[in-house]
């Protein structure tokens, strides 16, 4: 069984009513390069002339801000676009906005990660998405110029893709529990100091931190 998750209603002014008879075709992913819950209100404000559908928290939330029949201010603007699917017209017109709060680089939390392929399911579904890379997008694609790093290079297209084709048999991209159990452990005990994603390949850098936290931990037990 995959996890559900609440869509929790917020609202927004920033949006058009409608979509000038379009519907949603893809879903442009973004990241906020703020933190939650300034970038919640900063989408609610309406100097910003900004919003998006959704958006989706480090711990999980999902928010909605706009109606999925209505236009959010999310992808307008659009500079040298590598989009084939864009038509020269208003993308907002014909796609889904999905914010995750975060700034450009940061790779998503597990609970975001989950939330966020759960929404992707819900959407890619209740639309008829196909699920490819011109269909669920990064903001880049739309305007490379201004947002090159939309959602940046920590988002986990190659997961969300295995996982979204793999459907409810990836039970929404959640590692086993063993396997979370020992990120824990390794956590407690101080050989690690933040959350990891037990299925992620580990860097040289990752590898030598472990050991340089080993050695503090033996020097500590020596000394005790």
């Amino acid at each position: 069984m995959s996890q559900e998750f609440n869509i929790e209603w917020t609202g927004t002014s920033n949006y058009n009513k409608g979509r000038s008879g379009r519907a949603p075709l893809a879903i442009v992913n973004h990241i906020t390069a703020g933190r939650f819950p300034g970038c919640l209100s900063w989408m609610q404000n309406i100097a910003a002339q900004a919003s998006a559908h959704y958006l989706v928290t480090k711990t999980g939330r999902i928010l909605q801000l706009v109606k999925d029949e209505d236009t959010a201010w999310h992808a307008g603007a659009v500079h040298k676009p590598s989009w084939p699917l864009y038509d020269r017209t208003n993308p907002n017109r014909y796609t889904l906005g999905i914010e995750h709060e975060g700034m450009p680089g940061d790779a998503l939390t597990e609970e975001q990660y989950r939330a966020t392929l759960w929404l992707h399911r819900q959407l890619t579904k209740k639309w008829s998405i196909p699920v490819d890379r011109d269909h669920i997008i990064g903001h880049y694609r739309i305007d490379s110029v201004n947002r090159p790093n939309c959602p940046g290079p920590g988002f986990p297209w190659d997961r969300l893709f295995s996982d979204l084709n793999r459907g409810d048999q990836a039970m929404a991209g959640k590692p086993e529990d063993w396997k979370l159990n020992i990120i824990q452990e390794a956590k407690a005990a101080g050989l690690i100091t933040s959350d990891h994603d037990p299925d992620e390949p580990a860097t040289k850098w990752f590898i030598l931190a472990i050991a340089l936290n080993i050695l503090k931990v033996v020097k500590s037990w020596l000394k005790s």
